[in-house]
């Protein structure tokens, strides 16, 4: 499913902006990719705050959360960079979902997740 949505943008961007639509795309999988995790994360924070568990502190969240982060982000660059990237395009079957749809995805994760994250 993420390669389809990189994909697409990749695609939506490479009409116009030529070689910067990877970055773009690049930019895009990994903040939804992170988005993702920090909702999981947070729901998981608050879980266990509502059920007076003590799993870990908010600095050692953050640092966790870092971490794994960055592990997303040299994950898919080394995932989208090069050849798998012409083999996903090839493949591909173009869809026509909005552009705006596709980045209000993290969007909407991010604002999730800092809705989690004030639950105490």
């Amino acid at each position: 499913m993420l390669d389809t949505l990189y994909i697409s943008i990749f695609s939506h961007y490479k009409k116009t902006l030529g070689k910067k639509s990877i970055n773009i795309a690049l930019l895009y999988i990994s903040a939804l990719e992170v988005s993702i995790v920090l909702v999981i994360a947070a729901f998981l924070m608050a879980f266990a705050s509502q059920m007076n568990m003590q799993v870990m502190s908010s600095t050692k969240f953050w640092v966790l959360f870092s971490i794994v982060a960055l592990f997303i982000i040299s994950k898919n660059w080394m995932r989208y960079n090069g050849k798998k990237r012409m083999i996903l395009n090839a493949k591909s079957k173009r869809s026509d979902t909005s552009i705006y749809l596709l980045w209000l995805f993290p969007l909407g994760c991010f604002a999730i997740a800092f809705i989690l994250l004030q639950v105490q």
